[in-house]
């Protein structure tokens, strides 16, 4: 299946958002389903924990969004597979995101744990989306394993501290052929743009828009800037100059 003009393509499915939304830490499960809405996302990510009970949140997630459940909670490859075939059970679909976390300080993801979960959903026929910490060798080693994207943070996931890892993902999209989602610790709209001015596919985003004062204001915000850089990318900017250059003649003035 080809996508037409410029949407958004992971293995067969299109989508005309580059903007994915997470779900956690908004103050009341109704201002997340404005937020999404106003985002204009496609697909948003929510811990399987938190389906169920009294006040389910995936009654809160608009009919046409794309579901992605994530294995929020797994310290290992094994517990991760869990959680993903029973989201698969309870009927939540095919897109699962892969988070395998020992590291309970910086959260950070842990790789091996992350690809050895990839190699077995994806061999089950799951859509994985693995989040990781930048590195061209292990990134690659996803793409092996049947990775439908990879996922690299710009920043410890939850810090809003922007794209500290900015140079490590520059090599992932010049050297990965699949998507490349930048994903945990972008703060602002401006980031999320020049992470999209870089060649990334798309971004997703949570705190920065759940933290916030006003999170369906800056939902919008977070709708423009992706699409504003990802404009930007395929208009290709100017060379840098290192001297100045008049963007006027200097010459043919009126008293010439």
């Amino acid at each position: 299946m080809d996508c037409l003009d410029d949407t958004f393509q992971v293995g067969n499915r299109c989508f005309f958002s580059r903007l994915l939304v997470g779900t956690g830490k908004f103050g009341s499960y109704q201002i997340m389903k404005e937020t999404i809405l106003a985002s204009r996302t496609d697909i948003v990510t929510v811990a399987l924990r938190r389906a169920g009970g009294s006040e389910n949140i995936l009654d809160y997630i608009p009919k046409d969004i794309y579901l992605m459940p994530n294995t929020s909670g797994a310290r290992t490859a094994e517990e991760a597979v869990r959680i993903a075939r029973m989201a698969r059970a309870l009927g939540c679909g095919n897109l699962i995101k892969i988070e395998v976390i020992r590291d309970q300080r910086y959260l950070l993801p842990d790789n091996m744990e992350t690809i050895k979960a990839t190699d077995i959903l994806a061999k089950e026929g799951f859509s994985v989306f693995p989040y990781m910490s930048p590195d061209l060798m292990d990134a690659k080693r996803l793409v092996d394993a049947g990775a439908a994207t990879v996922m690299p943070l710009a920043a410890p996931i939850g810090s809003n501290r922007g794209l500290e890892t900015k140079g490590m993902i520059q090599m992932l999209i010049e050297e990965i052929a699949i998507p490349i989602i930048v994903d945990a610790g972008i703060g602002k709209p401006s980031e999320a743009a020049e992470a999209m001015e870089m060649g990334a596919d798309a971004v997703l985003v949570n705190t920065a828009i759940a933290s916030s004062d006003n999170p369906i204001l800056m939902a919008q915000a977070f709708h423009h800037a992706v699409l504003a850089g990802r404009q930007a990318f395929l208009a290709k900017c100017g060379a840098v100059q290192h001297v100045a250059q008049a963007s006027s003649p200097l010459t043919g003035f009126l008293r010439d």
